[in-house]
């Protein structure tokens, strides 16, 4: 499974991106805004640290607006992939962009159906975003499975790229589900590397090594 940052924050991108795990970056519109200087410049710098998919997102809610922020983000970078709400509208620019040979993800995705809609307009990646389902009461995860068996059974190449990722356990429901990526804040990836046995191993074995050189 693909593990991408949802972020866009540079250091947090640089500090995780060197350590060899991360396969791409999702951003969105709040993401970008808290960060200093111009989002296109941001995005481009992001796209030479990861050299993988890096997603932004459209403004316009309406179709024509939707093409033209569209097309403009997609040349800021070769890895830049244009994200779209999960709209008619939405659904209608992805199926147009797709066409053109644009990489579009479509977002906000909280049912198999409309999973099974952008699959059907061409988009490379469909964001079902669990955390906020668990957050009304509904099993996210149950949508993963349901959105997995769907794809599976017609061989979409649409990717399955989990989205709102709270915790490690999202991480791992996602991968044991068959999911494509998991993207997640730069908290929750810090997290997987976390177990107290690891810790308390660590801190033994460095413990007990002077006593082995003293021999």
């Amino acid at each position: 499974m693909k593990l991408f940052i949802d972020s866009g924050n540079i250091k947090d991108i640089e500090r995780l991106a060197d350590i060899g795990i991360i396969d791409g970056v999702t951003t969105n519109p709040t993401l970008l805004s808290k960060e200093p200087g111009d989002y296109r410049d941001n995005l481009k710098k992001i796209c030479s640290i990861v050299k993988g998919p890096v997603s932004g997102e459209v403004t316009a809610t309406d179709f024509a607006g939707m093409i033209q922020q569209g097309r403009d983000i997609a040349k800021i970078d070769q890895y830049m992939v244009v994200k779209v709400p999960l709209t008619r509208d939405g659904i209608k620019a992805c199926k147009t962009l797709a066409g053109e040979g644009i990489k579009v993800n479509v977002t906000l995705c909280f049912s198999p159906a409309q999973a099974l809609l952008a699959a059907k307009a061409g988009a490379s990646f469909v964001s079902p975003f669990v955390g906020r389902l668990d957050d009304v009461g509904t099993d996210g995860m149950q949508l993963i499975r349901e959105i997995v068996d769907i794809f599976r059974n017609y061989d979409f190449p649409t990717e399955i790229l989990v989205a709102s990722c709270r915790h490690p356990i999202h991480v791992i429901d996602a991968a044991r589900l068959g999911a494509d990526i998991a993207t997640c804040p730069p908290g929750v990836i810090d997290a997987l590397f976390n177990h107290p046995l690891t810790n308390i191993g660590l801190e033994k074995f460095l413990k007990d090594w002077p006593s082995a050189l003293s021999h």
